[in-house]
């Protein structure tokens, strides 16, 4: 830690940060901009202009307790308490899984969808932060949202993350397992979305992500697709004829998950459809 006495400027606190922890980031340059932007209140932008710039000793203090947090490994989203998704940023805390990257191709396919079919009703099953249903739900206005999730913690992130948005009229949050809720509501739905655990239990332990990010999103069970069984079981009740599920996958999960779906809905049309990378990362299922 840095005397009290020391006067540091912005280049000063920011290289030392940066030091500090870059055996647990790759990004560690982009993180401490991103922790002291947090603290002074100010845009990276102007960081990089003042690097003169002194910190009085409570910035430094609470910029110091950021970065010793991130030191120990706690992702960067849990420590900011908010993260981009998209084209918006979400509350998120420690009961929601961090949103990815790679599940905005989720969105993107479901919103090429919803805006053909301007009325449709959407489903996220296991929303989390809810960044998939308020996204959506604010890119088609038209659209009637439901957010489903067994946590009645993540459901409580993604109701606030709706109010954000001013779309809490239009979201419907139900608590339960995958699609049981509907079921027991007799709701059906044009396009559904799930982006449910799908990394398998034994590999698990030797993971980051697990110390900190909530195991229920993350536990796919023995080959990480024991939550898409289930679902799979349960989606001739829910989706409509000409509707569409789309369900995200592990990269190497492709040829397994659209044979278990092509099992499950016989009549479907089933594709893989790979991200940018060109890796599997959703499986589309097409009801005739």
């Amino acid at each position: 830690m840095t005397p009290p006495s020391m006067r540091l400027t912005i280049r000063e606190v920011l290289r030392t940060a940066r030091k500090r922890i870059e055996p647990v980031s790759e990004s560690a340059g982009l993180d401490v901009h991103i922790l002291l932007g947090k603290v002074l209140g100010v845009e990276r932008a102007y960081l990089l202009a003042n690097p003169s710039h002194v910190l009085t000793e409570d910035q430094r203090h609470r910029f110091e307790a950021l970065v010793e947090r991130c030191a120990a490994g706690e992702p960067l989203p849990y420590i900011l308490g908010r993260w981009a998704f998209y084209d918006r940023e979400f509350i998120v805390t420690p009961a929601v899984l961090i949103p990815r990257p790679e599940t905005e191709l989720l969105l993107e396919q479901a919103l090429v969808f919803v805006k053909s079919n301007p009325a449709a009703t959407a489903i996220d099953i296991g929303t989390g932060s809810g960044a998939l249903a308020v996204t959506l739900a604010v890119h088609c206005p038209a659209a009637r949202v439901y957010a489903v999730d067994i946590s009645p913690a993540a459901l409580a992130v993604a109701r606030c993350n709706a109010a954000e948005n001013a779309v809490m009229e239009r979201i419907t949050f139900l608590e339960g397992d995958l699609l049981a809720p509907l079921l027991d509501n007799a709701v059906q739905g044009d396009v559904i979305l799930a982006n449910l655990p799908y990394i398998a239990s034994d590999d698990l332990p030797g993971l980051t992500v697990t110390r900190y990010e909530p195991r229920l999103a993350l536990d796919g069970g023995a080959d990480g697709l024991d939550l898409m069984r289930r679902l799979l079981a349960q989606l001739p009740g829910v989706l409509r004829p000409g509707g569409l599920a789309l369900l995200e996958i592990g990269a190497d999960q492709g040829a397994a998950a659209s044979e278990l779906a092509q099992t499950a809905l016989p009549q479907a049309t089933v594709r893989v459809i790979q991200d940018y990378a060109g890796l599997d990362r959703i499986v589309a299922i097409q009801s005739p």
